[in-house]
């Protein structure tokens, strides 16, 4: 059995007020941010011209975790997960780099697949190793983790040691048969929702795998770790992912974890199954990257 705290997650995310404009769901998802630890430090970035902020806990060495928010690519921002950074620097040891990537409907597809390939590259610039960097991102921002190693490996970019989705959206037409199945159980997210983002985002270029990465070419990809919640509707995006890369001899684990809803990690304030996830995800970047002392 979940939690007590996951049914009041529930329960509070369905009797939640009728979304607004894009802007009003803009300013809501900032101020239902979770409030960020005082130990940890928040430094503003630039990374060649993309906005974000650092996230170190106290115990933040050398490695580094490229993070990429999640938002339906129209919401969404380093503020909007602090909170979420903040932990998984303190669980992986790591520093999280969370750009301000561009967001549809302004800045439409491949804006930011543009912006998380310019950070990346930016990294490298700064000497950093590849084998002690991740890329990790939640919802969109796991669809945007996928393309962007994809994208990497097709420019040749030596890749990072490893990459984490947190319920990744990877299929950005809804056909997963968990898009009807889990319909009822999810109130984080639904098809028309969903519908409506990638319009905004990446209408025309729905199947390209930049976009949509459920379509990309898997082979040669860095290690994946892939957690999903069992009661959303993005579980396919997910599982379908897993068995492209498997099919390729590539490297992934996945984690489904019972009775979870979208992005559970973000609650883990209180939720314990996210905490629990969460330092899943911090074992997996320590295994994978490479810190100076342990080569």
């Amino acid at each position: 059995m979940a939690s007590e705290g996951l049914a009041k997650i529930v329960e509070t995310l369905k009797n939640r007020p009728p979304a607004g404009d894009l802007a009003e769901q803009r300013a809501r998802m900032e101020t239902m941010a979770a409030p960020t630890p005082d130990d940890v430090m928040m430094t503003p970035a630039d990374a060649n011209g993309v906005p974000g902020e650092w996230v170190a806990a106290p115990n933040a060495g050398t490695g580094v975790v490229l993070y990429l928010h999640g938002g339906g690519y129209v919401l969404g921002s380093p503020r909007t997960h602090r909170e979420l950074a903040s932990r998984i620097s303190r669980a992986s040891g790591a520093r999280l780099l969370v750009i301000d990537y561009r967001l549809a409907p302004e800045h439409p597809f491949p804006a930011a697949v543009d912006d998380a390939v310019t950070a990346y590259r930016w990294l490298l610039a700064q000497g950093l190793d590849p084998a002690n960097i991740a890329i990790a991102g939640d919802s969109a921002g796991g669809g945007l983790t996928l393309a962007t190693l994809v994208r990497l490996r097709d420019e040749g970019v030596p890749l990072p040691a490893c990459g984490v989705t947190l319920s990744a959206w990877t299929d950005l037409e809804g056909t997963g048969e968990s898009m009807t199945t889990r319909a009822d159980a999810d109130p984080m997210v639904g098809k028309d929702g969903l519908g409506q983002m990638s319009s905004s985002y990446a209408a025309g270029n729905l199947r390209h795998p930049h976009a949509a990465p459920l379509y990309a070419e898997m082979a040669g990809l860095p290690p994946l770790l892939m957690q999903v919640g069992d009661a959303e509707v993005l579980l396919d995006d997910t599982t379908r992912v897993v068995e492209r890369v498997r099919s390729t001899g590539g490297q992934v684990e996945i984690e489904v974890y019972p009775e979870m809803i979208h992005v559970f990690q973000m609650f883990a304030h209180f939720l314990p199954e996210g905490q629990q996830a969460i330092e899943r995800i911090g074992a997996f970047v320590k295994a994978h990257t490479a810190e100076p002392a342990r080569r």
